[in-house]
């Protein structure tokens, strides 16, 4: 099942969403929200697989709400308003599809086409993860680290093992991550925080809320006037490091301001 949450000021626009969406017997409504903050505190409670978002909402408007989760756990999402000035906006921060109202029911049906593509692209997503998982586990012993040591990327019909010491930095994008391991890019499913928790704090620290670096992989810290710093990579690649997370890296420095 898809489980999924429907955000709309409008009542009739819930109603219009609910009443064609029954017919789909994939489709498991989990939630509704009237408002931004509603979306985004029923999104972290029921980590829905899917948002049916509005734009142009009272207070927090739809981007913002992305913007409040993001890092965590984001659904894919069908923008659906009644203004198409924000299409190419809305497909820059991922959205699966973008819908103007009134919502046509051969329209929504092509939407949904592409969630369940995306949802089953997903599924071969964790076979991988399940694969280094096992991997992992033949390795545990007693005396083992009970952390992350290998990320299985997939690549066609096949996976290729990339030891997580090897990665330089990751960059956090949704429910995504992209590994820097040198000159390569990988992409994985899962979220920073996800990742965060399980790799080894002494070795990979995160220094902004969508990146994490490799402290070996450090070559020069560079701070700015503004408290923010420049992370300067032996691969050349420069990171930024928010003065939120500096104390990740400098936790006596903080501890003596």
């Amino acid at each position: 099942m898809i489980r999924t949450l429907l955000v709309d000021d409008e009542l009739p626009g819930r109603e219009g969403l609910r009443l064609r969406l029954a017919h789909e017997p994939d489709i498991e409504i989990v939630g509704e929200a009237a408002d931004g903050s509603e979306a985004v505190a029923l999104t972290r409670s029921f980590e829905p697989d899917l948002l049916f978002l509005d734009i142009q909402m009272p207070g927090t408007d739809g981007f913002q709400v992305l913007d409040a989760i993001a890092g965590e756990h984001l659904p894919m999402v069908i923008f659906v308003t009644a203004h198409d000035e924000h299409a190419v906006r809305a497909f820059e921060v991922g959205a699966v599809d973008y819908l103007l109202k009134p919502v046509g029911m051969d329209r929504l049906r092509q939407a949904l086409e592409r969630v369940r593509h995306a949802t089953a692209r997903d599924r071969r997503w964790q076979q991988g993860e399940r694969v280094a998982a096992l991997l992992d586990s033949l390795e545990t012993g007693p005396q083992a680290s009970s952390y992350l040591r290998r990320f299985a990327i997939r690549e066609g019909d096949r996976y290729r093992l990339l030891a997580a010491n090897d990665v330089d930095w990751i960059q956090g994008a949704g429910n995504y991550l992209e590994l820097h391991a040198g000159s390569r890019t990988a992409l994985v499913r899962m979220t920073i925080r996800e990742v965060e928790g399980r790799l080894d704090p002494e070795r990979f620290v995160r220094i902004h809320r969508s990146t994490i670096v490799n402290v070996e992989s450090i070559r020069e810290i560079v701070p700015e006037w503004h408290g923010d710093s420049e992370v300067v990579l032996r691969s050349g690649q420069v990171v930024r490091m928010s003065r939120t997370y500096r104390h990740r890296l400098f936790p006596r420095d903080d501890a003596e301001r």
